[in-house]
């Protein structure tokens, strides 16, 4: 279903996982700037919604995803993943409790398999599950903050804070590009959707596509499930550690692959930001090839593009962690028949070594040998 804000003079549909919603509204560079300097407001409708109720909701969905939810205080958001039993992510969502129920915001395609995959597991607990994006909207707001008590509710988007219980494989928060981004999503009923943006507008922000949303998450390396997602993806590889997944809770599905990778191995894939070269006037999709441009073998593939307004064309790559980090990388694909092979320069979001900030630290030799000489002694 397509936003009635799509009716707006200017207004040019996106397409792909954000179909339904304006790409731009006529202005995307004055629009994305807007944005960047906290006076934009951006249609979200398109996204998916589930509401789960019930007195057992919280330990529950505490125990079959990868994030502590068991205590969750109202009004605090926080991020999940539903892993397969090989640790792959197969959901993942913005949670955020009311004090009634936990709202869990997804993609658009995302909703209705979520809500049928949980409730499969209710089994004999308390809680009702429900696909209520027919009847809630999403909006977007440049602010970092929790939505106010007696405020519509809100999820928060942390990134790229590292949660309580998680770790990071990339920069330090203090120094990563999407410290820069203030983001939220406010849920409003879907027929006060057009009311709710007119009254942002009228306080001064602008009307904004998911040119600039997309422009802005790229630069700030935040991962997508519909763009960076597939069907081998571990959260290690994307740096989602820092926000959806909590390393000291109980068992779930999918455990054993995260403490394994997290503790003893390191992720077969890694995150990159591209650099595009934009001398050309066509740009690679999502799904294009990334190749070493010394042996053409393809190593990665383009996930995420846009044309950012300062940084210019830019991307996000899924690459295999023995990629050299120094190394150029070239991105291919077809575009309405022609072949586009764009030149792309790495900037490092999870390092080649594979190692997280708090992986544990190896058994030296010593300790290897007092083991084996059984001089440890008797605990």
């Amino acid at each position: 279903m397509g936003s009635p804000l799509l009716s707006r003079h200017g207004a040019v549909a996106a397409t792909g996982p954000d179909a339904g919603v304006a790409w731009h509204y006529g202005d995307p560079v004055a629009e994305q700037r807007a944005l960047a300097r906290g006076a934009a407001v951006v249609d979200q409708s398109h996204l998916g919604v589930v509401r789960v109720a019930g007195p057992d909701r919280l330990r529950w969905l505490h125990d079959i995803t990868s994030q502590d939810l068991a205590s969750l205080t109202p009004r605090t958001s926080t991020e999940l993943l539903v892993l397969s039993p090989q640790g792959h992510v197969e959901h993942a969502a913005g949670a955020v409790d009311d004090g009634e129920a936990t709202w869990l915001v997804t993609e658009a395609d995302q909703a209705a398999p979520l809500a049928a995959w949980l409730d499969r597991m209710r089994f004999t607990l308390r809680v009702e599950v429900a696909d209520v994006t027919a009847d809630w909207a999403a909006i977007g707001e440049p602010v970092a903050a929790e939505g106010a008590p007696d405020g519509p509710l809100t999820w928060w988007d942390t990134w790229p804070r590292v949660a309580a219980g998680g770790t990071r494989y990339g920069p330090d928060t203090a120094e990563h590009p999407g410290a820069e981004r203030p983001w939220r999503l406010v849920l409003v009923p879907r027929g006060s959707l057009e009311a709710e943006v007119a009254a942002r507008e009228a306080a001064g922000a602008r009307l904004a596509g998911t040119w600039a949303t997309e422009a802005l998450r790229v630069e700030a390396f935040r991962p997508r499930p519909a763009r960076e997602v597939d069907h081998r993806t571990i959260p290690h590889e994307l740096d989602w550690l820092r926000t959806a997944v909590h390393l000291h809770k109980g068992c779930y599905r999918g455990q054993e692959t995260v403490a394994r990778v997290h503790n003893l191995g390191r992720p077969p894939r890694r995150l990159v930001f591209l650099h595009l070269d934009g001398s050309g006037h066509l740009l690679p999709e999502p799904g294009a090839e990334v190749l070493l441009p010394s042996d053409g073998r393809v190593v990665g593939t383009l996930t995420s593009v846009a044309r950012h307004h300062e940084l210019g064309p830019v991307g996000l790559a899924v690459v295999k962690r023995s990629v050299p980090e120094d190394a150029e990388l070239l991105v291919a694909g077809d575009i309405s028949g022609e072949r586009v092979e764009v030149a792309a320069a790495q900037e490092i979001v999870v390092p080649g070594e594979g190692v997280s900030a708090d992986r544990p630290a190896a058994h030296g030799p010593l300790t290897r040998g007092l083991a084996a000489h059984g001089n440890l002694g008797t605990f």
